[in-house]
């Protein structure tokens, strides 16, 4: 028997810094030639007037869709995003140009401590916190569970989901009653992804986080509930989140035979984050094209 130390199968430090694979994701909104549809589509009510909402995310794809309209509503909006400070800025400036008040915030949300700093701001700038969107993730196709190194691994769910659960840990205190947290899963969680191994277990972890969160702060008055989407044009497909060569099929295998667009998430994350939802938590939408899952 060698008297060598074997290598280690688990990364053995609490963070780990982003992974070498290229180009860097989640990858630059304002580089997009086709440039996804994030608008609202339809005048605000009001159904977030006097609200504070934290989205992660928030500066591209679906987060950016959902902070705008957000703002629309009537929230005031604090964007976490991890680098991309174009992207960001233009969020703000939307969050503004609908006549509410943006925050941003730059850092890696696996850090705990970039977490716990995104809610020490919020808090000291607006005084309360009523909505927590997790919606940030990445991911990395590899057709062969072999390729998955022991950084990658820790890397996908200490973005997907070990930051829910800081961003969670940090919000807590300043939740109340009648606030709501609303996570974002995928229909990976419910159909597989053959190419999205690490990912897809990350989203089927954050199903289990959401109902389990849910039935911890039900009777707090707290509401917890998912977002499901299926495959939606973001940039981080493009962006190396799938192989190059499927780009061009991207979508075309839902129901609907095409992607979504964020802005046709963004409203459902609304609906879980305002009364409309008043009688739900534990639950999931599934804004994906008119496919068919269970839960």
């Amino acid at each position: 028997m060698s008297s060598q130390t074997a290598e280690p199968e688990t990364v053995d430090k609490a963070f780990v810094e982003e992974t070498g694979e290229q180009p860097r994701m989640p990858g630059h909104e304002s580089q997009m030639d086709d440039k996804p549809d994030w608008e609202p589509r339809y005048p605000g009510s009001g159904r977030l007037k006097g609200k504070v909402a934290i989205v992660t995310g928030g500066d591209s794809g679906i987060g950016r869709a959902t902070a705008i309209l957000f703002a629309r509503e009537g929230a005031k909006v604090a964007i976490a995003y991890l680098e991309e400070d174009d992207d960001a800025q233009f969020v703000a400036d939307q969050i503004e140009k609908e006549g509410s008040e943006a925050l941003l915030h730059r850092g890696d949300l696996g850090d705990p401590e970039v977490g716990k700093a995104l809610v020490r701001k919020v808090i000291d700038k607006w005084g309360r916190l009523d909505v927590l969107v997790n919606n940030a993730g990445e991911q990395h196709p590899d057709e062969d569970i072999r390729d998955i190194t022991a950084e990658q691994l820790q890397r996908t769910f200490q973005t997907n989901i070990f930051s829910m659960f800081y961003l969670v840990q940090a919000a807590r205190p300043h939740l109340k009653k009648g606030a709501a947290i609303v996570n974002c899963t995928s229909i990976t969680m419910y159909k597989g992804a053959p190419i999205l191994l690490d990912y897809s277990a990350t989203k089927g972890a954050i199903t289990a986080f959401t109902r389990s969160l849910s039935e911890n702060l039900v009777k707090e008055g707290i509401r917890v509930n998912a977002v499901a989407p299926g495959p939606i044009w973001t940039p981080l497909n493009p962006f190396g989140g799938q192989p190059p060569e499927k780009m061009k099929d991207f979508g075309k295998d839902t129901p609907m035979g095409r992607p979504g667009q964020p802005n046709e998430v963004a409203p459902a994350f609304l609906f879980l984050a305002c009364e409309d939802s008043s009688y739900m938590s534990g639950q999931v939408l599934h804004p994906n094209g008119g496919s068919v899952v269970n839960g």
